[in-house]
Formats: C-alpha cells, structure tokens, sequence
C-alpha cells in the first residue's frame, strides 16, 4: 500500500517523499482512513510504530481542507487554535510539534509548542501572533490558560498521546482539567501503549462511537530487535559497559539507567575512558537535555545516558543500540526502552545488564513480552547466577554451547 491510497493530498504527500517515507505503517493504514472520516480514534500501539503520523497527516489535511472552504471574498478570520495535541514529556511534545512541520512544511497552517522547564516568554510570543495546532505537556498548558494566553473553545480535533504514560507520571488529573474545558463537539483522538483499567474508563468518556486500532499486543517487543543478557556483578558493569563499547561497530549507544545519580556517574566514567557521553534526566535544564539530545543524533556524543523520562518520545534516527546497564524493576518500562530502536520495521539491538538482584525483574519481562532472551557468557565479567523459575509455559534447557545459554524455549 501506497500514501496514496489513503487519499492524502498532494502537499502532504510532496513532503512525505521529502522525508524519505515510502508506505504506510501499519497503524498508519488503519488509523488515517478513519481520521479522515472524522472518527473518533482509540489507538493501541506501543512506541516507535509510527502513530505520530497516523494522527498528524489526517488533521493538517482536515484542517486544510476545512480554510479551502472559507467563501471567496469573505474576510479572513482570526487564526485560532483547533488542534490540541497533549504529551506527557517536554521532548515527546517537540518531537510532535517537528512531525507537523515537517509534515505540513507545504500547507499555511501554523504551529506552536509549549512545555515546562524553560522561560514562558518566547512561547507566549508564538501564541500571540495565532496558530492553528497546539502540542503542550499538561503543566505548561494549565499555566497559559489560568493567565489568558491560551483558550480552548475553538478546539475541533483534540489527540491525547501516550496516555498511559500520562497516568505513570500523574498528569491524569490536569488531563482531566483540560478536557473539562474543551467544546462537547470535536474529533478526539486517545493512543496509548498499553490499556490499564482508569485510561479504558477515560477513554470511555473521551470517545464517541471509537474506531478502534491496534497493531501489536499492548505489551510486546519489535520482533526487529535482539535481546541479549549479560549476567554480571553490580560493581563490574561499568567495566563491562566500556567492554561493550570497545566493539567498534557500536557507533552510537542509547544506555538506560534507574536513577539521575547513576546516569551523571556513568557519564562521568565513560568521559574518563575518552568516550564521548551526556546525560539526560529530570534534572537537566531543558535547553541541556536538548543540547545533549541534538548532539546525540548529530553522533557527536557516542553515548547518551538515560533515566526513563526518555524511554518515550525520543525519535532517533538509525539508532542501532539500546543498552540496559540496569533492569527496569517494571517490566513494561523494559519494553519501551527497547522500543527507541527496531522503529518503524527497522532491525535493533538490546543488551541488558543484569546482577543478582535483577533476577527477578528479567522473569517479569519474559512473562509479560513472552519472548525469549539469550544469554552471553562470553564475556570477562560473566557471572553463573542461579536462575529463578522460568515463566510459564517455557520449559528450561540446559546450556546449548559453550559461550550462550537461553532462558528457555516454548514447549511444543
């Protein structure tokens, strides 16, 4: 299937070549026709399946389409919001905001983005000179509106992102403030990767008669990416890390650790070893984790470290590694990790570092993913640790080889 078969127009489809996109991803060719119809879309789809585009090319060609009508002659009207996008994260929602540029870089339809942890002003000055779409984070947004900079009565298509992550974070009560204000009539818009019970229910009052897409299981991993473990001490896997990144044919690395301290130690530990790294966490400024983000994708930073505050709605081209250098102690957060590569039907690479105390956290993953994780033993840091009961259904194999061992493979 083509981008044209979905009816898009021509500008959005000039940009789209411009972008080097060829075919629709599958939540793409699910979800645009419907969107296009004006149907209310519910979206399952974890991250890094394209559903950015699945919801932005539907509303620039709606919104177009709906000024191509104004009556000929008649005076312009003011330029007032009528696409709300909410994210949950300051990054997500640029990501978003780059999505409808570059997607709409042939329509007239403006754009602003508005997020916390930077100075109000220039954003405040993007909102004064009138858009058309607005992509916010909740917090930011709240503030704008109780000071009169933005309203929401003109809202036509409202898209509610990552909405899972929305409840992770506790946003879902200032979710609930917006929606409370937005008019009764508008297409709305909810995607999420996984369905809890109070994202169902909130979905339930959100949407109108829903078309309801989904591409993968709510809590799957790409089947493009290789998962491998190492099993090793706490205090080696810095050591163990550097190992890895010996390997020249990692040319630049997505490393994912539980906490701010931790990812600023294992920056500076890789800065000692000349490896080029930065950090990304909460307590970074915005411009700092934009800086180190754009370089990053510049690859004049080898190495970005991560707490989980990027595990979602960072968009990096070609990013071949994802490194766990600790194991995410919830299981779904394992799979976004590994979600910012193998995007898109492209092929990725996981590996995870796991020590004693992570045992139990690399049992939940396999019983929520289902898949299988090979173990790499040839290593210098390889530790023989005593593995807990594999999940059910998978029956447990002795070793297969010298150098690997599997956690299993499912009974026939």
């Amino acid at each position: 299937m083509s981008f044209k078969e979905l009816n898009l127009i021509e500008p959005l489809l000039k940009a789209l070549e411009q972008e080097g996109y060829t075919e629709p991803t599958p939540i793409q060719a699910q979800a645009i026709p419907s969107m296009l119809q004006q149907r209310d879309i519910l979206g399952c789809a974890q991250t890094g399946t394209g559903k950015t585009a699945a919801f932005a090319l539907p509303l620039l060609q709606l919104m177009h389409e709906s000024r191509n009508r104004t009556p000929t002659g008649s005076k312009p009207a003011r330029i007032t919001i009528k696409t709300l996008v909410l994210t949950p994260t300051r990054e997500l929602a640029i990501q978003v905001h780059d999505s409808f540029r570059n997607y709409g870089r042939h329509l007239s339809l403006k754009s602003a983005v508005v997020f916390g942890g930077v100075n109000q002003s220039s954003q405040v000055n993007s909102l004064r000179q009138g858009i058309d779409i607005l992509v916010a984070t909740p917090g930011r947004l709240l503030d704008l509106m109780q000071q009169g900079f933005v309203r929401l009565q003109d809202i036509q298509y409202f898209v509610l992102d990552e909405a899972d992550r929305m409840l992770d974070m506790g946003f879902i009560h200032d979710v609930k403030r917006i929606i409370a204000q937005l008019p009764e009539q508008k297409q709305t818009c909810l995607f999420s990767a996984t369905m809890p019970s109070e994202i169902q229910s909130l979905a339930d009052k959100m949407l109108h008669k829903p078309v309801f897409v989904e591409v993968t299981p709510a809590s799957s991993t790409a089947d493009t990416v290789v998962q491998t473990m190492y099993l090793v001490s706490k205090h080696d896997k810095q050591a163990l890390l550097n190992h890895l990144l010996d390997d020249g044919h990692i040319e630049t690395a997505l490393v994912f650790t539980r906490t701010k301290h931790g990812a600023d130690k294992v920056v500076k530990k890789l800065k000692m070893s000349g490896i080029t790294a930065e950090a990304i966490h909460g307590n970074k400024s915005q411009v700092a984790r934009q800086k180190a983000l754009s370089n990053f994708k510049a690859r004049t930073t080898r190495v970005l470290v991560a707490t989980d505050i990027a595990a979602r709605g960072i968009d990096i081209d070609n990013l071949t590694h994802v490194i766990n250098f600790e194991i995410p102690n919830i299981a779904e957060t394992y799979v976004h990790r590994i979600g910012r590569t193998g995007r898109a039907g492209a092929s990725g690479i996981a590996l995870s570092m796991c020590d004693d105390e992570e045992v139990p956290f690399v049992r939940d993953i396999q019983r929520l993913t289902g898949n299988l994780i090979t173990i790499e033993k040839e290593h210098p840091y390889h530790v023989q640790y005593e593995m807990v009961e594999a999940p059910r259904g998978i029956q447990k194999l002795a070793p297969t080889g010298p150098n690997r061992r599997s956690y299993g493979r499912r009974r026939r």
